[in-house]
């Protein structure tokens, strides 16, 4: 029977992707933090982001920017709508297709979400000189890739 594999480390330390999933799970948890004020669950707040980025955009390409599927997408749109931070419009080039948009109130919050994670992310990464910053940068859109 082979052996099995040990996962990549350093120098006989933790595995990298152990170390990597132990601050995934820390910024998890801060970005449930960030959202409490408001009540606004992870889904809910990256559907917010998205629309506050993007603009008005159509259920499909929701989806795609949240890479979930479709049902998914419409159950959280479904509750943004319901707590008036979302509406649904006619999209004026396909009558048949409707187009997701902030709410003057749902512009707000989102506005206030991205301002308390980026004071969140600012505190988490601050233990972080410039030079460590841009290496980890690096690394993690070569990761992303």
């Amino acid at each position: 029977m082979p052996a099995e594999a040990e996962p990549p480390s350093v120098a006989g330390q933790e595995p990298i992707s152990d170390l990597f999933w132990s601050v995934a799970r820390r910024l998890r948890g801060l970005s449930k933090q960030a959202l409490a004020p408001w009540d606004v669950a992870p889904s809910h707040g990256r559907a917010l982001a998205v629309l506050l980025s993007r603009g008005d955009l159509r259920l499909s390409e929701l989806s795609e920017h949240l890479h979930i599927a479709p049902r998914s997408t419409t159950e959280v749109v479904d509750a943004l709508v319901e707590r008036g931070l979302a509406e649904r419009r006619p999209d004026p080039e396909d009558r048949r297709a409707v187009l997701v948009r902030l709410t003057e109130h749902g512009r707000a919050v989102a506005t206030a979400i991205r301002a308390a994670r980026a004071t969140e992310a600012e505190a988490f990464f601050e233990v972080l000189d410039d030079g460590d910053r841009a290496a980890l940068a690096r690394i993690l859109r070569r990761l992303q890739a």
